[in-house]
């Protein structure tokens, strides 16, 4: 048994669901390098990394199909029932997103290339710290993912969802980048294409605690999604 396993709820994961677990893992550290490096390509030194998550785009791909393969045949040799089912659901649903993360990672870089393409002459420094001020945010945020699926933590799963969501850092990004059209027309498309690189972002920092909703489950079987929205829900009709 993996030591990363233990002391939590799965004390027993069998060979199949441990397999699943480490491909899983293999998927996130692909999808985090994936989304550094998108990051990291609007520094001029190192646009050269597009070549780079291009490629790991594939592999993702590849690992998504491979792991949804896995999750086949489990589900096939076994009457797979209670916690097994469980991880195995929640295993399924985890693929699901980190596809998608995968996805933001190629259309932040798809952005960052026709930035640096002729269509503009010139990169304006002050817009572009807009990217780095709120990647890091998702970048951290997805760090401690990794942290926490590594041990399937639900504890830790919980604390990260109370974090700070980025609508804050967002909002104040949009802000300061809506000075720059004010100031200068022509910035407009410049400041458009800024503008759905952080909305990216800020769907990779949903995703993120997607993640951590799906280690809860597994780990306690509590389903938590959208219950911000059921708790508003039920305000509403109490009023």
């Amino acid at each position: 048994m993996p030591d990363r396993l233990e002391g939590h709820t799965f004390r027993r994961f069998d060979g199949e669901l441990d397999h699943l677990h480490t491909e899983i893992l293999e998927m996130m550290a692909l999808v985090f390098s994936q989304i550094q490096n998108a990051i990291e390509s609007f520094q001029p030194q190192k646009q050269k990394t597009v070549y780079d998550i291009i490629e790991k785009e594939v592999r993702v791909n590849l690992l998504e199909k491979k792991i949804d393969s896995s999750i086949m045949e489990v589900l096939a040799k076994r009457g797979a029932v209670a916690r097994d089912l469980r991880a195995i659901m929640g295993f399924s649903k985890m693929v699901t997103d980190l596809e998608r993360l995968g996805d933001e990672a190629a259309r932040i870089t798809q952005i960052s290339t026709k930035i640096y393409s002729k269509e503009y002459s010139s990169q304006d420094t002050g817009m572009l710290r807009e990217i780095d001020i709120i990647g890091k945010h998702a970048c951290a945020m997805l760090q401690e993912m990794i942290a926490v699926l590594k041990t399937l933590d639900s504890k830790r799963a919980r604390k990260l969802l109370r974090r700070a969501g980025i609508n804050e850092a967002f909002n104040a990004s949009l802000r300061r980048l809506t000075t720059y059209v004010l100031e200068d027309t022509l910035k407009m498309k410049y400041v458009i294409n800024i503008i759905l690189i952080l909305k990216s972002l800020e769907r990779i920092d949903a995703h993120a605690r997607n993640l951590a909703e799906y280690v809860i489950y597994i780990v306690s079987g509590d389903d938590i999604r959208h219950a911000e929205d059921n708790r508003q829900d039920a305000d509403n009709k109490a009023r």
